[in-house]
């Protein structure tokens, strides 16, 4: 009896440890998949700095790349950090080593202010996610005068009510 439950034991822990091998190398292998991938994102400048901008300016900057790797790379995703930075990008478009692209970031210089904000970037790449930074400041709203350009003071009565 005590050889049969010592068997069914040994058997039990065979089949164990033959399946948490099995996952090692699954998991080992993915691993090395992921690591082998030979596409590569490389921006000329990961920063760009607008200085000052005028209100309701240009706040669009087009931020350089280009695939340094061996294999295609494919952008899948790229998101600003708000809604006021939209980024517009070659998505699921295969970028061949050694091809250049750009991706467009639009900030909304409608609103007043110091900005630093930031579009993170999905790919397969070996650096799968990547940041890139717009700063600046935007200067406020210019305020018109009261007064008509004519020179007139407008004393804002009606021409039927002056006479």
């Amino acid at each position: 009896m005590k050889k049969i439950i010592f068997t069914l034991i040994t058997f039990l822990g065979s089949i164990l440890f033959v399946g948490a091998q099995t996952e090692i190398k699954k998991e080992a292998d993915k691993n090395v998949a992921v690591s082998a991938s030979l596409a590569e994102i490389t921006f000329e400048k990961e920063m760009h700095d607008f200085g000052t901008i005028e209100f309701a300016g240009n706040g669009t900057y087009e931020f350089k790349f280009k695939n340094t790797g061996k294999e295609p790379l494919i952008i899948t995703d790229a998101k600003g950090s708000c809604g006021c930075t939209v980024p517009t990008f070659p998505k699921n478009v295969p970028i061949k080593p050694g091809e250049s692209q750009v991706i467009k970031v639009t900030y909304d210089t409608k609103r007043a202010g110091n900005f630093t904000k930031t579009v993170t970037i999905h790919s397969n790449a070996k650096t799968s996610e990547k940041i890139i930074t717009i700063k600046g400041h935007v200067d406020p709203a210019v305020v018109e005068d009261a007064f008509p350009s004519n020179g007139k003071k407008d004393d804002g009565a009606t021409p039927l009510e002056r006479h």
